[in-house]
């Protein structure tokens, strides 16, 4: 197969392909719609960072001791590796013990919120702003600054716990208390008050507030409030094993985070020293249980021993016998230490806890060395063995005897001075500046969202939008472009918006013709470009007919008829405009006249030919209105009248322009082009996609009707064409 033989592949449809060209240009044209948009977005963040409510930041230091030092039995435990772990200590100054002592102490599940203005209350009051002297409404029953409620007590049973308590200031030192704007009752500065029947119980300490400031009190639930501050509570331990602990507490009232982070620090430190007291309490306790029973095995011993020896007639030990008693007591000694050690661990710890596992491991190994002695025992004669064991049981005895006494003593001691192992080393202080907002953070950030919201949308619109930019894209199928046609400034000042009564929406109508204000405007010099083309399309028509259509309204279909028709008729040219668009048509404005007496007068056979043209504002050119709206314009357009109409037109002038409705719209356009020889299609720049005309066309050649071309309206120079296809246009002057 030849190279001309194979099947040519189609083109890639430009809607399918990313032009970055043409996404910068629309960027570049849209530039003072995203600097607006990025403007709005950055002074909200600069109001919002004004307006909102700054939180402060209260910290404190603690350090937790490894030990506290005082109790004997802690020496034990070191020898087991047992010690006070971080993630412990973390845990209790976040436990519901802390936090909940602390909201009892500072009765943090009572709210206080002084009704503010609305959105601006908070600010003025920040800034100082007391009550103004004119002030009512709103304003007299809002909280300014200087002004506060101090409240003694409130104590509010369950079912009402949560609820919203309005609080008005009254004269003559009394309130009035409100649920739910339903009265509650009536109460005065300094005395106890109750309502709802003693479900709420109040006293007011001090009001400073004018009469009609409102409050809202709210008694919490007492979990509600303890999860509240733990949430606003952190604490963090300076690096690995230091004991060292950094307490944080944000709260948009300074002296309340200050005043709440001072009783979590100060009630950790209380509850750590109730447990070193409780726990030497506990050891103390159990020393004096052990005293009497090891003086009375003492006794008993020692009365053993006397007596065999008496017996005996003092039999002495010999010197290795002596070795394996010092041996042996020293044995029993460090069994008895662990002894006690077992009976301390065993309160807080199962066999399996590693502590408790190794305690286990080394008693087992003492009784084994222990029972290695007792075998070498058995090998001595019987008088010293029994003279060894009773000697043993004195020493074991007495000795334990005397550290329990030492021990007993020591206890007392650590009972009378317990310090704890915990130490404030900073207390609460609140930081000068507020944590929260982050007022520039928040400002660039704001900035950065709308530019980037705002670039979004452009692109976006342009993607979407994607209308003809350039005549090559009308050239590409298969249609040619007769002219572009620039988007006339001096045009947009004739423009008017009417708003019919069928019509939503309004239209956009022209109050003169352009061709007669402006004849040198760059857009009348294309439409004079297009006459010359014209002039040589139609010698080859069938008629001096030439219609002007498109796909959709509002692209300029009747300017270009109203301002062609002017240029031809400039150039000596009998022309004669028609407006068969009889349901909104508006050429009559142009020409400051009015619709009635035009083309559906003429189809209806009201009027004649000479009744319903209209001589122009120059000589040569002659216009029909559309007449009074009909019910049935696509009916009329199908008459004879319409046909003999265009003949004898087609006979009195030298070209008949008649601008039709959207193709797409309603089929007027595919009626009148059937009988007219020439049809050109209008295309708005950016507004109507290439899909859009070839389903125009389509539709035109379905009724008969064939699309010489193409004017292509409104012709920007914009930087997304410039990037993309380009754009040519010249002034000579």
């Amino acid at each position: 197969m030849s190279m001309s033989d194979q099947p040519s592949q189609p083109p890639q449809s430009a809607d399918d392909e990313i032009d970055l060209g043409r996404l910068f240009g629309l960027l570049l044209d849209h530039k003072w719609l995203i600097i607006a948009i990025t403007a709005l977005f950055s002074i909200a963040g600069v109001i919002y960072a004004l307006l909102a409510t700054p939180v402060f930041r209260a910290d404190a230091l603690v350090q937790v001791e490894s030990k506290a030092g005082g109790n004997p039995l802690e020496d034990v435990r070191a020898m087991f590796g047992e010690e006070t772990k971080a993630e412990a200590e973390l845990g209790i100054l976040r436990s519901r013990l802390v936090l909940g002592r602390a909201v009892d102490q500072e009765r943090l599940d009572i709210i206080v919120t002084p009704k503010r203005l609305p959105v601006v209350g908070e600010f003025l009051v920040r800034r100082g702003v007391e009550r103004p002297d004119f002030s009512n409404g709103s304003f007299n029953s809002s909280v300014w600054a200087g002004e506060a409620l101090n409240v003694g007590e409130l104590q509010v049973e369950p079912p009402l716990q949560g609820q919203a308590f309005t609080l008005i200031a009254g004269e003559a030192n009394n309130y009035h208390l409100y649920l739910d704007e339903e009265p509650l009752g009536e109460g005065h500065i300094g005395q106890n008050a109750a309502f709802l029947g003693g479900q709420v119980q109040l006293r007011i300490a001090e009001i400073q507030a004018a009469p009609g400031a409102e409050f809202t009190l709210v008694q919490r639930p007492r979990l509600e409030a303890i999860n509240s501050l733990r949430g606003a509570f952190t604490v963090s331990q300076q690096g690995r094993d230091s004991g060292l602990f950094d307490l944080a507490l944000s709260d948009p009232d300074p002296q309340r985070a200050q005043r709440a982070l001072n009783a979590i620090s100060q009630v950790y430190l209380t509850q750590n020293v109730q447990r070193q007291s409780a726990e030497a309490e506990q050891s103390l306790e159990f020393l004096e249980e052990q005293t009497p029973e090891v003086q009375a095995q003492l006794r008993e011993a020692e009365d053993a021993l006397n007596t065999y020896r008496t017996q005996q007639d003092s039999v002495d030990l010999s010197l290795e016998t002596q070795s394996v008693l010092e041996r042996l007591v020293n044995l029993e000694n460090q069994l008895n230490e662990l002894e006690f050690a077992e009976t301390d661990i065993s309160r807080r710890f199962s066999p399996s806890h590693p502590t408790y596992a190794a305690l286990l491991e080394k008693k087992q190994q003492l009784e084994r060395e222990r029972q290695r002695l007792n075998e070498r025992v058995g090998d001595l004669p019987e008088t010293q063995q029994q003279i060894l064991r009773m000697t043993r049981d004195v020493e074991v005895t007495q000795a334990i005897y005397v550290q329990l006494l030492n021990k007993i003593q020591e206890m007392n001691i650590v009972r009378a001075s317990t310090v704890g192992s915990v130490r404030i080393l900073d207390s609460a202080v609140v930081q000068r500046h507020p944590v929260a907002p982050k007022k520039p953070l928040i400002v660039v950030l704001a900035t950065l969202l709308g530019g980037m919201l705002a670039v979004g949308l452009v692109l976006v619109r342009g993607m979407l939008r994607r209308g003809v930019e350039s005549p090559e894209q009308i050239e590409e199928i298969g249609l040619p472009v007769y002219a572009t046609v620039p988007l006339s400034e001096e045009q947009q000042k004739l423009i008017k918006r009417v708003k019919h009564r069928s019509d939503k929406h309004g239209s956009n109508i022209s109050s003169g013709v352009l061709a007669d204000l402006a004849p040198a405007d760059t857009s009348i010099e294309a439409l004079r470009s297009l006459r010359t083309s014209l002039h040589f399309a139609m010698l080859e028509a069938g008629n001096n007919r030439l219609v002007i259509t498109g796909p959709s309204p509002s692209i300029g279909k009747s300017f270009i008829s109203i301002n062609l028709a002017a240029v031809c008729a400039q150039a000596g040219q009998k022309v004669l405009v028609v407006d068969a668009d009889m349901r909104k048509g508006h050429i009559h404005h142009a020409f400051g006249a009015q619709s009635e007496g035009g083309l559906s007068e003429l189809l209806s056979g009201k009027a004649t030919l000479d009744e319903v043209v209209r001589q122009g504002n120059q000589q040569g050119l002659s216009y029909i209105a559309r007449g009074s709206a009909p019910p049935n314009p696509s009916e009329l357009l199908l008459n004879q009248r319409f046909s003999e109409f265009l003949e004898q037109a087609s006979q009195r002038f030298d070209l008949v322009v008649i601008d039709t409705p959207p193709i797409l719209a309603v089929t007027d356009a595919a009626v009148v082009g059937k009988q007219c020889g020439t049809t050109l299609m209008v295309v708005r720049f950016q507004l109507n996609p290439i899909k859009e005309l070839q389903i125009a066309q389509r539709r035109l050649e379905t009724a008969g009707v064939t699309t010489k071309g193409t004017i292509l309206n409104a012709m920007e120079k914009k930087a997304a064409t410039s990037y993309g296809y380009g754009y040519y246009n010249y002034s000579y002057k």
